[in-house]
């Protein structure tokens, strides 16, 4: 009778480490995640988001500075937007 409870015990054993094994993935799976996506927040805060605000800041002190060619910019990419989408 020893010899049948042997085999079940060592399948739950088996059993409980798979589970440990599955919830220590889990977790380090999340953990990981967590961390990529941190990551990613701040290299679009520094890559895109910064550069984007330096480019605005810098044609709006171009258009103060020279408002007259500023101008004829506008006017000439308003009508190239306007010519490609035109259906």
């Amino acid at each position: 009778m020893s010899e049948t409870n042997a085999p079940d015990t060592s399948a739950q054993n088996t059993n409980h480490h798979s589970s440990d094994l599955s919830r220590h993935a889990r977790e380090t799976a999340q953990r990981v995640a967590a961390g990529a996506k941190e990551i990613g927040q701040d290299a679009a805060q520094h890559y895109v988001q910064e550069p984007a605000k330096d480019l605005i800041s810098l044609a709006k002190a171009y258009a103060k500075d020279h408002p007259d060619v500023a101008a004829c910019w506008a006017f000439g990419l308003g009508i190239v937007v306007g010519w490609k989408l035109k259906p």
